[in-house]
């Protein structure tokens, strides 16, 4: 498994942007499909964007389509969010997940087996 810590998170007005960032360590990170999830306070943890190994194709929840871009740079092992146009809806904790099985398309967080500790969004409306 991989280490990963998330760093980004903060207060920002609706229509604002964030970018969340992920570290990872221990493993080869390139070998590695990346996700962010979130999980807002009285809800279930969802999905949120993923990003495949090799050619990094992505996916996105419906809810952020368009708004949010997930990147990899292999050569950093870091893996980020870009927010824009955020809502209120939006506000969360955001968790970094890593996957390293051979489904290309899973997108279903018990697949994931290392999470990071999450960092806090919070949309002010």
């Amino acid at each position: 498994q991989v280490q990963l810590v998330e760093s980004g998170g903060g207060l920002v007005q609706a229509g604002g942007s964030l970018r969340l960032s992920c570290v990872a360590s221990g493993r080869t990170f390139s070998n590695y499909a990346m996700a962010w999830f979130r999980q807002a306070p009285g809800k279930e943890r969802e999905f949120v964007a993923k990003i495949n190994w090799g050619r990094g194709r992505t996916f996105y929840a419906d809810s952020v389509k368009g708004r949010f871009t997930i990147s990899r740079d292999d050569a950093k092992n870091t893996v980020h969010l870009q927010m824009n146009s955020l809502k209120a809806e939006d506000t969360a904790v955001y968790y970094c997940a890593a996957y390293s099985g051979s489904d290309y398309y899973t997108t279903d967080m018990t697949s994931f087996g290392s999470w990071g500790q999450g960092t806090q969004v919070t949309v002010s409306s």
